[in-house]
């Protein structure tokens, strides 16, 4: 079983089993890819942190609270629209 961290050793033998599976002109892709998956998801739980920071907000200050109407949606339009038609 393998304990501890990843030393250098390790992490050349993990490289080279990646470069033999999957050659040298995936690596740079794979890297980019998982850098972009990397960033959106920082960036997907950031925005989860300040959405929840403003209903905390929110909630401690009842005189804030609003709700804008919604807009019906397009497949309800389209199902009245369809309904009228007929």
């Amino acid at each position: 079983m393998f304990i501890g961290r990843f030393g250098p050793f390790e992490l050349i033998l993990i490289l080279a089993i990646a470069l033999l599976i999957f050659g040298p002109k995936k690596i740079p892709e794979i890297g980019k890819a998982i850098g972009k998956t990397i960033r959106e998801f920082k960036k997907g739980s950031k925005g989860e942190d300040d959405e929840l920071q403003n209903e905390d907000e929110r909630s401690e200050d009842p005189k804030q609270i609003t709700e804008e109407p919604q807009a019906p949606s397009r497949t309800r339009a389209k199902k009245k629209k369809k309904a009228e038609s007929n």
